[in-house]
């Protein structure tokens, strides 16, 4: 063969060699799914919101812009962008989030923050939560959507009021435990006059 012959065939492997398998489509949901964690309490909660919609858990107030998974015939690979903002005692709203999130590697770029940790692990969509008013300000708490009763009855994301030593936060109080001790026996009545413990007629 002549070099005229190879060289086109070697172009023409080399190029569809690079281009490889045609990239999935993205799927663009509505709602992103998130797991929070309260690091003081130990208590994590897995709550939807919807996209552009702000949801507060804790002092934190979670907003995601997108929310893409793929197909059911592609591999699972499930990101979005999410902007976290905190509340500071001060009242202010300071950010301290602004990225992409991948629920497959939620340690890949993560919120710090000393009491509160949220991180994407899915995207719907719809969900069991109404979504917002459109041109609404108003910032929801977020609710368990792991409820025994459905979605959106128990409010999870409520602030902790905690004590600060030092800029360190103390643990609250531990709910008081029931009491282990038995009751008291009543005293039995005592035995008639005369029968010496015996069984009379």
């Amino acid at each position: 063969m002549t070099i005229k012959f190879l060289l086109p065939l070697a172009a023409f492997g080399l190029t569809t060699a690079l281009a490889g398998p045609a990239a999935a489509e993205k799927i663009a949901n509505k709602v992103a799914v998130f797991t929070g964690l309260d690091k003081i309490t130990g208590r994590t909660i897995d709550f939807d919101v919807y996209v552009d919609e702000t949801v507060r858990f804790g002092t934190l107030r979670v907003t995601p812009k997108v929310c893409y998974s793929r197909p059911a015939t592609e591999a699972a690979e499930t990101d979005g962008f999410v902007e976290v903002d905190e509340i500071t005692l001060d009242n202010e709203i300071k950010r301290i989030f602004s990225g992409w999130m991948f629920a497959a590697s939620p340690g890949l770029n993560a919120v710090e923050h000393p009491v509160y940790d949220v991180w994407l692990i899915g995207c719907r969509m719809d969900s069991d939560i109404p979504p917002p008013v459109a041109n609404s300000v108003e910032v929801r708490v977020a609710v368990s959507n792991q409820t025994a009763g459905g979605a959106g009855n128990v409010d999870d994301g409520a602030p902790v009021v905690l004590t600060f030593v030092g800029g360190i936060p103390l643990p609250p109080d531990k709910p008081s435990m029931p009491t282990m001790m038995m009751e008291e026996a009543a005293p039995e009545p005592p035995a008639e006059a005369g029968t010496d413990g015996q069984i009379l007629d």
